[in-house]
């Protein structure tokens, strides 16, 4: 009895999976996606495909959101590296561009949001023209739970940000930041 719960549990969770994933990662490339050699493609929300880069070896959770946030145009605009990590309900809300080194770690719940409304006096802000800055991650970056990065944003190699952060400045290699705005709080050594 064991053997065969052993033999369903491998079936269903190792090699469906690994079956769909492959369905879903052809799938998304059809649709114009960049998906690397042996990424783990799980069922992501994504606007325009073409605009998004996936490099080799990525493991993604469930419950991403790719969102460029713009009109059809050439892309890719949303470019992950190669071994990245994206947890689950991650959301790349992106009008001029991100890029994400490799080897970086994002846990769940991160933003990237690239565009903020204008806020003069005399005009509606939705009716004002958006401020658009891309988003850099460097490579081996550990992003905290539900941390969010903000137009303009360089983080540095090797850094380090806290879970809960804002991200409103750029951030140095191998600094460790935290807090709402972030704030920088020590150094990797």
């Amino acid at each position: 009895m064991v053997f065969l719960q052993k033999a369903f549990f491998k079936l269903r969770f190792y090699h469906l999976k690994k079956l769909i994933s492959r369905l879903r990662g052809l799938w998304y490339k059809l649709q114009g996606m960049k998906v690397g050699a042996q990424t783990n493609m799980p069922k992501v929300n994504v606007t325009w495909p073409h605009q998004v880069s996936i490099g080799d070896k990525c493991l993604l959770e469930h419950h991403i959101y790719f969102k460029y946030d713009g009109i059809w145009q050439h892309g890719p605009s949303i470019r992950i590296g190669n071994r990245v990590f994206i947890g689950s309900d991650c959301e790349f809300n992106i009008t001029s561009g991100i890029i994400v080194g490799d080897e970086t770690l994002i846990a769940s719940g991160c933003r990237f949001i690239d565009h903020d409304h204008g806020m003069a006096v005399g005009q509606l802000m939705r009716e004002q023209t958006t401020i658009e800055q891309p988003i850099t991650i460097g490579d081996d970056v550990w992003l905290g739970c539900n941390v969010v990065v903000l137009k303009g944003v360089t983080i540095g190699n090797g850094a380090v940000v806290a879970a809960g952060a804002v991200v409103n400045k750029s951030i140095g290699p191998m600094e460790i930041w935290g807090g709402v705005p972030a704030k920088k709080i020590g150094e990797r050594k």
